[in-house]
């Protein structure tokens, strides 16, 4: 048998590491409820790894493997975790606030300001961190904003601020 096939046996065995998660150099500030969010996705990926475990030589590595690599990944997000007091000032935008405002053409949104592993876009759930809760962060109501997005900056102005209930 030539030595290139046996090689090619053994690659094929191999299981691939998978590229691990970056993990975000701001503070990983968390409302409770996305604190509490992130303890139960390390519960379902420990149920997960320890199902697949129990599998012995059945297991598929792979999955074995990329479960591994969250866990170490939301594990150190645990860690790193702070969790910010409930907000309850309605007169500055804070992490938990929902905030209401509207754009040049009159548009109105609101979103809640959240820890980067709880945003949610489609929910109205936005990264503290992101373009937007950096312009909302600290602004009241009435206060025109500079929202820096990449389709080009807009100004936006504060229309109501929401304790997070």
């Amino acid at each position: 048998m030539s030595r290139a096939f046996v090689n090619e046996d053994n690659a094929a065995a191999q299981v691939s590491q998978p590229v691990e998660r970056r993990v975000s150099e701001q503070p990983n500030y968390l409302t409770a409820r996305g604190f509490e969010q992130l303890h139960a996705r390390v519960a379902e990926l420990q149920a997960q790894y320890s199902e697949q475990s129990a599998r012995g030589d059945q297991a598929d590595k792979q999955r074995q493997a990329d479960i591994e690599r969250d866990l170490r990944y939301f594990n150190q997000r645990l860690q790193s975790a702070q969790v910010v007091t409930h907000a309850t000032s309605i007169d500055k935008v804070q992490i938990g606030s929902w905030v209401t405002f509207a754009d040049e053409d009159n548009t109105v949104q609101r979103v809640q300001l959240v820890g980067e592993d709880q945003a949610d876009a489609s929910s109205g759930l936005v990264n503290w961190g992101s373009p937007l809760g950096r312009a909302l962060i600290g602004a009241a109501v009435g206060d025109e904003v500079l929202w820096k997005r990449p389709a080009g900056d807009q100004l936006i102005e504060v229309v109501r601020i929401e304790a997070d209930v």
